[in-house]
């Protein structure tokens, strides 16, 4: 579904911490740091994956899987468009 490389990559893509992630998706910050922190595929609770994939998807992150089509190969995120400003900071 995804790897902790991915939402690594997705997280530095739209400029945000673990705790704004964890606010977004409506899980525990523990938690997100748990999955970040694991090895390859993310294992866990079927409906925390979902709320997951769910916010990056929202928030303009496709994720890559692997065999997918995709100029180099391999897995990946890549923004669908530009993440939209938090108030005009950058974080």
């Amino acid at each position: 579904m995804i790897t902790a490389a991915q939402l690594r990559a997705a997280r530095a893509l739209l400029r945000i911490d673990q705790r704004e992630l964890a606010q977004r998706c409506s899980l525990s910050l523990p938690t997100i740091q748990r999955m970040e922190a694991s090895e390859g595929v993310i294992r866990g609770n079927v409906d925390s994956l979902v709320k997951l994939v769910e916010a990056l998807s929202v928030a303009g992150i496709e994720l890559i899987a692997e065999g997918a089509v995709s100029s180099s190969g391999g897995r990946g995120v890549r923004l669908k468009s530009p993440p939209p400003s938090a108030g005009g900071e950058e974080r």
